[in-house]
């Protein structure tokens, strides 16, 4: 007899937003987003994070911006990064305006934070001139002590209520690029919250126990919250809020989706930079002739394709295996690590043949057999494209200027109340 077919209940409809290249509700495949726990001055410790948060299934990256220097270090990551970046914004305006200047893709405004009507507008003002989306996002632990009193406490109808007092700031400025998230550490809450604001909003919903806590308590936790509502067909967009390597997070939100028939199970696992000014091939040429000739094998590896040699193999230490482009060659890696130096045209057919090879004999082995000869190329590579185009590819020197020009003359006092906020970078356990 045949089993018959089931799945989750079919998912509310909601508008849609786009962060970035990431479609976000009305109908399109529920996102997994996280977080980096680096400084976001640390570009390059910043940037590694993020590529292995996109091979473990992120679909969206958020960064704190609470200071000058975050800003800045968002200016160089944007351009750099595989998945669009959502700037964490504290309690300065001057650090909304400043992400923005730095090209972000999203931003996360809490009202229990930002608080002034004229700053948050100001805010919505801009994002919208510039089609930028902002989560509005209510948290039960750093909610408006209004509110608090109002209500006699942190409950369902405080957290939508704080919601639809930001989206009527919003509105006054013509703003409705939004999606919302009414996180609690209390499960029961949190689900009863995203309910109400499932009944009373159309904007996509993010969801998120947030301070779920460490493994394995803290996986019991989000999932019991976040799995309840998608079961429901609430909710467009999930973050697992653990105290652990955010890669965990990502991995739970992927296997989650997939586990409730809303993702697709994957076997190869593509990662390609964004083709930044540095590249020197068409990466999105190349990692599409990559995707289509591993997926038509099989392949069950995370793969990178890089468009320069400068950065991309650190930047995607993660990953299995990959290929970055240097002077008119490709150079293979593995781990990281510079394996082989292929003619340009050959790129594609040398990262699949390597790849089966790897399934074949495993990383250690390959690691073993790799060209003594191959990092001493890379390296000249490295030091001709810098020597052709500097240090500053992308310009990113322009919009750190932007920005300093912006905060000039009044920067903002050091973010001394972030541990109020469970969201912010007082510690691991954001959401």
């Amino acid at each position: 007899m045949a089993s018959a077919v089931v799945s989750v209940a079919e998912r509310r409809p909601t508008r849609k937003i786009r962060v970035g290249k990431v479609e976000v509700g009305g109908g399109a495949p529920v996102s997994v987003q996280s977080m980096t726990t680096t400084k976001t001055a640390d570009v390059e410790g910043t940037l590694q994070q993020i590529y292995a948060l996109a091979g473990a299934g992120a679909d969206i990256v958020r960064c704190t911006c609470n200071e000058q220097e975050a800003a800045e270090g968002l200016a160089r990551i944007v351009p750099r990064s595989p998945v669009p970046i959502v700037a964490d914004i504290h309690f300065h305006v001057e650090m909304a305006l400043a992400a923005l200047d730095a090209g972000v893709h999203g931003l996360r405004l809490n009202p229990g934070n930002l608080r002034k009507p004229e700053e948050i507008k100001l805010v919505a003002a801009e994002a919208r001139d510039r089609g930028v989306p902002i989560r509005i996002g209510v948290n039960a632990g750093s909610l408006h002590p209004a509110l608090y009193e109002r209500f006699g406490g942190a409950t369902p109808e405080a957290l939508v209520e704080s919601a639809r007092m930001e989206l009527a700031y919003f509105d006054e400025v013509d703003f409705h690029d939004v999606k919302i998230s009414v996180k609690a550490s209390n499960v029961a809450l949190m689900i009863a919250a995203y309910r109400l604001a499932s009944e009373t909003f159309d904007y996509p919903l993010h969801l998120g126990v947030t301070e779920a806590g460490p493994p394995p308590g803290g996986l019991v936790k989000a999932t019991a919250g976040i799995a309840t509502l998608l079961a429901e067909g609430i909710g467009d967009t999930i973050r697992y809020s653990l105290t652990a390597d955010p890669v965990e997070e990502a991995r739970a939100g992927r296997q989650l989706l997939e586990a409730l028939g809303l993702r697709e199970r994957k076997g190869l696992d593509l990662v390609a930079c964004p083709s930044c000014g540095r590249a020197e091939i068409d990466v999105i040429k190349v990692a599409n002739e990559a995707q289509r000739a591993l997926e038509e094998r099989k392949i069950p590896l995370q793969v990178a394709v890089m468009g320069c040699v400068v950065n991309g193999p650190g930047e995607a230490r993660e990953a299995d295996l990959g290929i970055a482009a240097g002077r008119h060659r490709g150079h293979l890696f593995i781990k990281g690590k510079i394996v082989r130096v292929v003619p340009e045209d050959q790129m594609v057919e040398a990262l699949v043949s390597e790849a089966e090879k790897i399934v074949a004999e495993g990383i250690e082995a390959r690691l073993a057999l790799a060209d003594e000869s191959a990092e001493k190329q890379a390296a000249e590579d490295r030091r001709d494209l810098l020597s052709a185009k500097g240090l500053d590819a992308n310009n990113s020197d322009e919009v750190v200027l932007r920005i300093r020009k912006h905060i000039a003359g009044g920067a903002p006092a050091p973010d001394s109340a972030a541990a109020t906020d469970p969201e912010g970078e007082a510690g691991p356990e954001q959401s």
